[in-house]
């Protein structure tokens, strides 16, 4: 059972009050919105009793103040990019962020397609957004972009963008993920705000790296183990060390790019009021931290989730090996060891005693249930009907899902299907089981008991399909696999 580790009051306190001293310097503030906006997931991983929406929440009480932006590139909607927590392409995310954003009472003002240079794909979205009523604008791509300044501060650059019509003092800038062009609008908007006489100004949000934490605090690990695809790097910030004598963190992204920006900020409003990426920043979740050696302990269990996750990307061949030494060597630095989850070892026992693939999952409580592959479910299905049961205190011995039941699901997949595993997924063994509720008060019991899954641990000793993977992300269970294949079919 993970500890408290995080003050989300004062976190909300602290960090809207801080917004609001930064809107005041400037009058009207363009605020980078780096990250999920609506679900945090790593957040709240990394620091418990951080909620996944506290950003959106810190946010509600800015509402009156602000104004949504959400910004998507034109080669993501070209490419068919899709966020992979959620499995939807980018586009239909931004659509999505649109609609959570307005249900929950914020005023999303428009929608910007960056890098745009006439990508079918995005034009084709630009109208679908046309046809539907919603502002949409287009920016365009700035040969010699970040490097030739002089041309980026012009008519010819910024100045070739479309000018987005906002109306409020804090402008939110979003994104559905990396690389979608949050900054260059921010700064096309200052040019265009500049132009017509009026102040305004910029900053950052970043949650991770974490500025006022050491550079090997495992929250700030966990951070460079969630990006290894990015060739992200925590490092310390030079710049705020020469101007203020302070150290503090920052990435390698930040850093490079600080003096472009410098120079671009200089251009646009004659002088830069930043001395350093930290300056820019206005992320106050360091302050809030109220455990730090809970944030460590449960930093140091996503670091092995990640390396889990890695090496079976690497197993299936979507990841590069260069990836998972990185994570090696951060498992190294935050000085622990993929034996140390706790779930593995169940699984692993589980896995000795049967001779097969087993799988285990931890509870919130701190209860462990174990599961087998047999012949009616593989081992993921297994464990999961164990652990319902365990939850409602149903008799393991019992079964809540008749085999007479379990053999026509086979049939369908084998004979009809031609599929070559006749055992239920998780998915499939779900169906049964709220068949079964229909008639069998006790299978009633155990489906009631699916939401109490919400944020329990599991280990698999074989790589699951990419069914079971995507079942237990729905039930908010953190997964990890051996990197295994459990056979070579």
């Amino acid at each position: 059972m993970s500890k408290i580790g995080f003050d989300s009051d004062k976190y909300l306190q602290l960090q809207s009050q801080h917004i609001r001293e930064r809107i005041a310097k400037f009058g009207k503030l363009y605020l980078e919105f780096g990250g999920k906006l609506y679900d945090d997931y790593h957040a709240s991983r990394v620091l418990p009793g951080f909620a996944p929406d506290n950003k959106l929440r810190m946010l509600e009480q800015l509402k009156d103040q602000a104004e949504i932006v959400i910004v998507i590139n034109a080669d993501a909607i070209e490419q068919r990019k899709m966020r992979g927590d959620l499995d939807i392409s980018y586009d239909a995310d931004v659509l999505r962020l649109k609609g959570l954003l307005e249900g929950r009472g914020f005023y999303v003002g428009s929608i910007v397609i960056t890098q745009y240079t006439g990508q079918p794909a995005a034009l084709r979205f630009r109208q679908k957004l046309d046809s539907m009523g919603i502002k949409a604008y287009f920016h365009y791509v700035i040969e010699g972009y970040p490097a030739n300044v002089p041309l980026i501060v012009s008519d010819e650059g910024y100045g070739k963008n479309d000018y987005i019509e906002t109306s409020r003092d804090l402008i939110v800038v979003t994104a559905p993920g990396p690389g979608s062009g949050k900054m260059a609008t921010c700064l096309s908007q200052l040019y265009h705000e500049n132009k017509r006489g009026l102040k305004a100004g910029y900053a950052k949000f970043e949650t991770f790296p974490v500025w006022n934490l050491p550079l090997s605090h495992p929250v700030n690990l966990a951070y460079e183990a969630a990006t290894v695809d990015l060739d992200d790097v925590n490092m310390i910030d030079p710049f705020h060390f020469e101007a203020y004598g302070k150290t503090t963190v920052n990435y390698n992204r930040d850093v490079e790019v600080f003096p472009v920006l410098q120079a671009i900020l200089e251009g646009i409003m004659g002088e830069c009021p930043y001395k350093s990426p930290t300056d820019m920043g206005v992320n106050m979740v360091g302050f809030a931290i109220s455990d730090d050696e809970a944030c460590r302990e449960a930093s140091k269990q996503e670091i092995i989730r990640r390396y889990y996750q890695t090496a079976v990307a690497v197993k299936r061949g979507t990841s590069a090996k260069s990836e998972l030494v990185k994570e090696e060597l951060l498992l190294s630095k935050a000085g622990c060891k993929p034996e140390e989850r706790l779930v593995t070892g169940y699984a692993d026992a589980k896995a000795a005693e049967s001779n097969g693939p087993a799988v285990a999952i931890e509870l919130p409580d701190g209860r462990i249930v174990t599961g087998r592959t047999n012949d009616l479910m593989g081992a993921a299905s297994s464990c999961l009907m164990n652990t319902l049961k365990t939850l409602a205190g149903i008799p393991d011995e019992e079964k809540l899902v008749a085999e007479s039941a379990i053999i026509p699901i086979q049939t369908l997949k084998t004979d009809y299907l031609h599929g070559k595993n006749p055992r239920l997924h998780t998915d499939e063994t779900l169906i049964a089981l709220s068949v079964s509720a229909a008639t069998n008060a006790d299978a009633k019991k155990a489906m009631d008991q699916i939401p109490a899954l919400y944020g329990a641990q599991a280990h698999s000793t074989v790589m699951l399909s990419h069914v079971d993977e995507a079942l237990f992300k729905k039930l908010g269970i953190m997964l990890t696999e051996t990197p295994v294949m459990e056979s070579r079919d």
